[in-house]
C-alpha cells in the first residue's frame, strides 16, 4: 500500500474593508483594491462628501468616487458628519479595516477604535513634509523635484501617524499640480500591492515619523490666485504651476483681473544699467515677441497663456492680437501667503468646501 501526504491549504478570508475618500486621485487604488488585491481585501462600502453644486448652473452633482461605487452596486454613505449611524453600519457588516485617501472629513478617535486594524491613510507627500490639505500643491511651490505617497495609520494629530511605506514619484519641471496628482494616483497602485498586504498579515511594521522633520500645508483659497511680481522669477513659475487648476493665477492690469495660464523663464531685455522696473512691469508686449514681466530676481516672466474675464485661456500670441498690453503697463502685486510652514496653520483652514483635505486632525 503506498501512502500518501497531503498537503492542507488555507485561505485566508478577504478582509472586509470600507473606504473613504472624496477625490478623484484615489480611483486607480479603489481599482487595484477590486481587482489585483481583493482575495485580501473586500469592500464592503464606500463613504465620501456629499454631492456639491457645481458649474454656472450650480447643480448638485455626485464626485468621481460615488459614480465609481455606484457602477459597481457598493454601498455609498455621503453623511455631512460621520456619527453614530455610521458606526453601527461598519459594525453590522463586521468591517474589519478602513481605508482612507483625500476624504475631507476629521475622523475622530470613536471611529478610530472601531476597526480590528488601524485606519490606514494614502497621504500625497513623502512624510513627515508636507502634512495637511494641500501636500501636492505646496511641494510644487516649494520647487521639489520628487514628490510621493506615504501609507501611514492615521491618529488624531493632523498626519502623524507612523508610516508603512513610501512611493517616490518625480517631479518634472513642467508639472502642474493637476499633472503631479495623476501621478501620484497612479503611485498608490504599486504601494498598495506591495505594503497592504504585509500589514494585513502583520509582518510589515509601520515606522514613526521624525518629527524634526516635518512641515504643515494648508487648504487653498481663491485669494491665493493673486500673484506679488516682486517674487523671483523661478518662485512664480513654480507658483503658477502649483496652482493650476484651482485657484488659478492673476493679477490686475488696471482695474482687469488677467489670468495666468502657463508660465517660464525669459532673460531680462532692459539695459543693465537702467534703473529696474517695477516688478509687474510689462517689458514686451507684441503679438510676434509675447509677453514679457519684470519681477524681483532672477530674470523675468514669460507668459505663453492668458485669459481675460468673460474669454477662454489663450496662447498669448492670439491673445495679444484681440487686447492689447502697453509696453511699461504695470501688472499689481499682492503679498503671497505661505503655502507652507513648519508649525500647524490654524484649524479654521481646514474647514472649506473643497475636497481633497486631511483626512485627520
Amino acid at each position: 500500500m503506498v501512502g500518501h501526504s497531503a498537503e492542507v491549504v488555507v485561505a485566508m478570508a478577504a478582509i472586509r474593508t470600507a473606504f473613504f475618500g472624496s477625490d478623484e486621485i484615489a480611483l486607480p487604488l479603489l481599482e487595484t483594491l477590486r481587482s489585483t488585491l481583493q482575495e485580501r481585501v473586500e469592500l464592503v462600502g464606500i463613504w465620501t462628501q456629499p454631492d456639491k453644486a457645481r458649474g454656472r448652473g450650480m447643480k448638485f452633482e455626485p464626485n468621481g468616487i460615488k459614480l465609481w461605487a455606484e457602477s459597481r452596486g457598493l454601498d455609498i454613505h455621503q453623511p455631512e458628519k460621520i456619527g453614530t449611524a455610521d458606526h453601527e453600519w461598519l459594525k453590522a457588516r463586521g468591517v474589519e479595516l478602513i481605508l482612507v485617501m483625500a476624504y475631507g472629513h476629521i475622523l475622530k478617535n470613536d471611529l478610530l477604535a472601531l476597526t480590528q486594524f488601524p485606519v490606514l491613510n494614502f497621504h500625497a507627500s513623502l512624510l513627515p513634509q508636507y502634512r495637511g490639505a494641500s501636500p501636492i500643491n505646496a511641494a510644487i511651490a516649494a520647487g521639489e523635484v520628487w514628490s510621493g505617497v506615504s501609507l501611514m495609520q492615521i491618529v488624531r494629530k493632523l498626519d502623524a501617524g507612523a508610516v508603512y511605506g513610501q512611493e517616490l514619484v518625480p517631479i518634472e519641471a513642467d508639472d502642474t499640480a493637476v499633472a503631479l496628482a495623476g501621478k501620484l494616483a497612479q503611485a498608490c497602485v504599486p504601494l498598495a500591492v506591495r505594503v497592504l498586504p504585509g500589514i494585513l498579515d502583520g509582518s510589515t511594521v509601520a515606522v514613526p515619523q521624525d518629527e524634526t522633520k516635518v512641515s504643515f500645508t494648508r487648504l487653498l483659497a481663491r485669494e491665493d490666485a493673486l500673484l506679488d511680481f516682486h517674487a523671483p522669477a523661478q518662485e512664480l513659475v513654480n507658483r503658477v504651476r502649483a496652482l493650476h487648476p484651482w485657484p488659478g493665477a492673476a493679477a490686475k492690469l488696471g482695474e482687469v483681473l488677467i489670468k495666468f495660464g502657463e508660465v517660464g523663464l525669459a532673460t531680462r531685455t532692459d539695459s543693465a544699467t537702467a534703473s529696474p522696473p517695477i516688478p509687474g512691469t510689462v517689458l514686451e508686449s507684441s503679438p510676434q515677441v509675447g509677453l514679457r514681466l519684470a519681477t524681483g530676481t532672477g530674470g523675468a516672466l514669460a507668459i505663453h497663456s492668458l485669459q481675460r474675464p468673460g474669454g477662454k485661456m489663450l496662447a498669448v500670441k492670439e491673445f495679444l492680437r484681440g487686447y492689447k498690453i502697453a509696453e511699461g503697463s504695470v501688472f499689481s502685486s499682492t503679498p503671497m501667503k505661505p503655502l507652507v510652514q513648519s508649525t500647524p496653520f490654524p484649524r479654521a483652514v481646514f474647514k472649506s468646501p473643497e475636497t481633497g483635505g486631511s483626512a485627520a486632525v
